[in-house]
Formats: C-alpha cells, sequence, structure tokens
C-alpha cells in the first residue's frame, strides 16, 4: 500500500496535545486523583537498577577535570573506547575512525534532536517540502527534532500487522524524493521489536537511492532475552554512507542521570554534526567520559543488567499470561498491551492509578494522530520494567486483578 497523506503531519502542527511530552500529559491527567494503593510507576523508562560500582572511584579519581572547558568532539580516549566496543559488539564493515566517524553527545535525546537539524545540511535542498520520517508511536524527540530543521513530520505507522516496525513497502517514491531523515528505533520503543540484518539493508537501499539519512535510535541495544539486536551499521557499507547509529550509556549501564551517549558512522555527517554541535550544543564533562571509557571497557555489569531484566519478564510470563495480547518482547524493557476491549487506554491507565495505585502510560500519549483519526498507539498500555523484581511482581500482579 502506497503512504497516502493521511500517514503525514497534520499541517499547523496539528492537535495542542501532538507536539506535548507524554509524560506531562500524564502528570496532568492524574494529578486530580489519588493511588488506590501505595504507588508503583511503571511510566518513565527510566532504570531503577543500581549504579555500576566503577562510577564513584573513577569519578573522584577524575573529579579535578571538571574545571575544563570539554571538546565538543569528545575525547580521545573516549572515541577510542566507543569505537572499540562498537567493533566488539557488532559485526561491521570496518572498524570506525574515532577521530572523524565518532561524537560524543550529551546523551542520545540531544544527540537524535540537533541529527534532524545535521542531515537536513547533509542532504541539501529537496523537491517540495523536506521531509523527515518516523516510527509512530515514537520517541517525541524525532518530532522535535523534524520541527527544528523545518521539515515535514510523516509517521510511519507501526502496529502488530506490520510487526511493530514501519512498513518500507508502504513508502511512494513522492514521499521518498522529499525525505531528509529516516528515524528508526531498533529495539523500539515501546513495542520491543528489533529489525533485521534484511530491514536494514533494505532500507540502506532506500536511503542510497533517494539520498536521505538514517538516523539508527539503538540505544536498548544491550537490553535483550535471547539474540543480541544488530545495528544499522552492519549493513551500511564500507563507509557507512547516510547511516548514523545513536548509543547511550542509560539503559545499557543504569546511568540515565549521566547524559553521555554516541553518534557513529558516515563522517561527512559526524563533520556537520560537529560543526552544529560547536556551536548549539552542550558540552560533555570530561570526568563523565571517564566514566564512559570504564563501562564501554566492562561487560560483567551490562550482563548482570540483563539477567535482572529476564527475571523480571520472566516475572511478566507468568502473571499476566496471555491477558491483553502480551508478548514478551525482543529486546527492551517495555511491555506493550492491548487493552482495549476494556475500554480506551486513557480510561484504563486512570482505573489502574485509583484503584491499583499502578502508573502506566496511555498508547495513545506516545503517538500522533494522523489526519484521518487513526492513532496506533490507541487501546495500548506501556509499561517500564525498571523497578525491582519484587515491585514489578506486585505491581503486575495489581494490574491483573483490577482489570481482570
Amino acid at each position: 500500500m502506497a503512504m497516502t497523506a493521511s500517514s503525514r503531519a497534520p499541517q499547523g502542527g496539528g492537535s495542542s496535545n501532538s507536539a506535548r511530552s507524554p509524560f506531562v500529559r500524564l502528570n496532568e491527567l492524574l494529578a486530580p486523583h489519588q493511588p488506590g494503593k501505595p504507588l508503583i510507576s511503571l511510566a518513565v523508562g527510566e532504570p531503577q537498577h543500581p549504579v555500576p560500582d566503577f562510577v564513584g572511584p573513577v569519578l573522584a579519581k577524575h573529579i579535578a577535570d571538571f574545571g575544563r572547558y570539554p571538546m565538543n568532539q569528545g575525547t580521545e580516549p573516549f572515541r577510542n573506547a566507543a569505537s572499540a566496543w562498537l567493533s566488539s559488539r557488532f559485526k561491521l564493515p570496518r572498524a570506525l575512525d574515532p577521530r572523524s566517524e565518532m561524537l560524543v553527545l550529551n546523551g542520545s535525546r540531544e544527540g537524535l534532536f540537533l541529527a534532524a537539524i545535521a542531515a537536513a545540511r547533509y542532504v541539501g535542498p529537496k523537491p517540495g517540502k523536506p521531509a523527515i520520517l518516523m516510527p509512530n508511536p515514537f520517541y517525541p524527540v524525532y518530532g522535535a527534532g523534524a520541527d527544528a530543521a523545518a521539515c515535514e513530520q510523516v509517521y510511519l505507522p507501526t502496529t502488530l500487522e506490520n510487526g511493530f516496525l514501519p512498513d518500507l513497502d508502504a513508502l511512494d517514491e513522492a514521499i521518498l524524493a522529499r525525505t531528509v531523515a529516516f528515524y528508526l528505533a531498533s529495539p523500539a520503543n515501546p513495542q520491543g521489536s528489533v529489525a533485521s540484518r534484511d530491514y536494514f539493508t533494505r532500507l540502506k537501499q532506500l536511503a542510497d537511492r533517494y539520498n536521505f539519512m538514517i538516523l539508527s535510535d539503538e540505544c536498548y541495544s544491550e537490553i535483550y532475552t535471547r539474540e543480541a539486536p544488530g545495528s544499522a551499521l552492519e549493513c551500511a557499507g564500507p563507509d557507512f554512507t547516510r547511516v548514523a547509529a545513536f548509543q547511550s550509556l542509560s539503559k545499557r549501564s543504569n546511568l540515565p542521570g549521566m547524559r553521555v551517549g554516541f553518534a557513529a558512522g558516515d563522517k561527512r555527517f559526524i563533520g556537520l554534526f560537529l560543526e552544529l554541535r560547536n556551536i548549539a550544543a552542550p558540552q560533555v564533562p570530561v570526568p563523565l567520559q571517564h566514566v564512559a571509557i570504564a563501562a564501554y571497557g566492562d561487560e560483567v555489569h551490562v550482563e548482570e543488567n540483563r539477567r535482572l531484566y529476564r527475571i523480571k519478564f520472566d516475572l511478566a510470563d507468568q502473571i499476566i499470561g496471555n491477558r491483553y495480547g502480551y508478548r514478551r518482547p525482543d529486546a527492551g524493557f517495555c511491555v506493550w498491551l492491548d487493552t482495549s476491549e476494556l475500554g480506551d487506554d486513557v480510561s484504563v491507565c486512570l482505573k489502574l492509578f485509583k484503584e491499583a495505585g499502578v502508573r502506566v502510560v496511555p498508547g495513545s500519549f506516545l503517538a500522533r494522530q494522523q489526519p484521518d483519526g487513526f492513532n496506533p498507539g490507541a487501546g495500548y498500555i506501556r509499561l517500564a520494567l525498571v523497578q525491582d523484581s519484587e515491585t514489578t511482581a506486585q505491581a503486575l500482579h495489581r494490574l491483573v486483578e483490577t482489570l481482570g
């Protein structure tokens, strides 16, 4: 099916809620009410596992470096460590050049936002209004980046029918000819779906044919049960042309407050991105880059992290069972439940808060309603299994008891 106008952003920015944070909207929804039981939040994807033991000593050792302005490119040791980790973790066409194909970020969110502007500069003029494509539901920063780059947002519904990944066969040439960038999240948030090597290869072929950047958000890549997810860089060719992958230590190493990540890939894109960040982006403190070096050099804490999430998904398998269309995700730490038979997702979230004291996110808040009225997140709720296993089990039992 060809992409139609109904898959595009409403002109003029859409509804009043279309560009607002889903968590601000959730706060406003729940503010007039009190939780029916002691509150358990499964709403925000903020890892609650322990911070790795090495963080404190590394910070203490390099505390004096807080007295320096960091370079926006990142320190040479950081770029070397991150590049070495990518080569050991993924089957890359070749090792990345840490001098020209690696860039430190103040967390992947900042990077993904500014990447849209850098992509527009990289690609240059397009016929008609330039467009940026993104999955729907999606991480809200994708839309904000497209807005900042003065590009039309084109939403690609990710549903059960298409495996919760954008349907590449549904894209017509008129849209692709105007495309500046394609945001892809693999593993996907909120559904946990993972793009295959064939999927990445097909997307790269489209990027080469129509000259657009692939902005591959891979921050959940290290949280999986069985098979390790791949990277868009694996299928990017020998020069990683038109591909940039984004990583973060937030999920991998339980360091959401440290705000360190990186972008890696296409040399020309990274160069343009650095020029933009030199004048518009926060630098990453040098002591935090030292912590990142230690984190990328250690896999023991990452495997322990995966073990803790496996325990919680085992609990979800047992407690939720086959209710609400539950399926154990391929990766990530979110559960995407179809509660449409129980009412709209906003009402379900209110019920869980008011009766069970469980805070979750309505799926419709994580997606955009398109002009035809379809919201691919409607009828779903998202749970982030970030609490300890005992708390998670308690929340899941409450959920099942409340929803039936």
